[in-house]
């Protein structure tokens, strides 16, 4: 299933504008800020998916009954681009578990690229909610390796993939591959360019949340 966030007029918009601008993006903190505010809100909006479990909770004048998650989280961003996302995410599922990716595109001179892996730490996934975090799905090949790499560590009960912009390429990819994932997103853009860059965008997410890095 396909959840698109501006599909809906949301304050989630304000912050997925500023995420955009040229002008903000200066702004380093600004942007990890808008995009944690992202992150709060798909994992609020994940949450709505989740079994629930009734329990009685004692107050100082009685028993109250509620309904809590029954199934452990686990987290999963794709570094280094993720973190801001996961950090937002977490401060909802403030009990989740998490695993860590390092994934990354290796270019060729030829204009082509690869996605590397270089570094996974997972809990034991059986029996659990995973969620695979990377801010930007454009060919969703990291999502991909991510999710076939994590699920060597245990079959989880849910697989969900949450993003701050996709491109209909990588979205039917994903929808392809992995028919039973829900797929999270702020928005959808038009255009995936010969260089799997997602139009209008808005430009590397990981440069601009912590600084450029230097080329492989």
């Amino acid at each position: 299933m396909v959840h698109e966030l501006s599909q809906h007029h949301t304050i989630a918009n304000r912050f997925l504008a500023e995420l955009r601008d040229v002008n903000i993006q200066k702004d380093r903190q600004r942007f990890r800020f808008n995009m944690e505010r992202i992150g709060e809100i798909l994992a609020y909006e994940i949450s709505k998916t989740l079994p629930f479990k009734r329990v009685e909770v004692e107050t100082p004048l009685g028993v109250a009954n509620t309904y809590v998650p029954s199934q452990n989280v686990v987290l999963a961003p794709i570094l280094r681009a993720a973190l801001p996302l996961h950090q937002g995410m977490l401060r909802i599922f403030d009990e989740a578990e998490n695993a860590f990716i390092s994934a990354y595109r290796h270019h060729h001179k030829d204009g082509s690229f690869e996605i590397n892996l270089e570094y996974l730490s997972c809990p034991n996934l059986s029996n659990k909610i995973l969620i695979v975090i990377d801010p930007m799905l454009a060919t969703g090949s990291s999502m991909e390796l991510a999710l076939t790499e994590l699920v060597k560590n245990g079959q989880p009960v849910q697989v969900h993939f949450a993003t701050v912009i996709a491109s209909p390429y990588g979205l039917e990819r994903l929808e392809r591959l992995f028919p039973n994932a829900h797929v999270w997103m702020a928005e959808l853009d038009e255009e995936l360019t010969a260089k799997s860059y997602i139009v209008p965008g808005l430009g590397d997410a990981g440069d601009l949340a912590f600084g450029p890095k230097l080329q492989d």
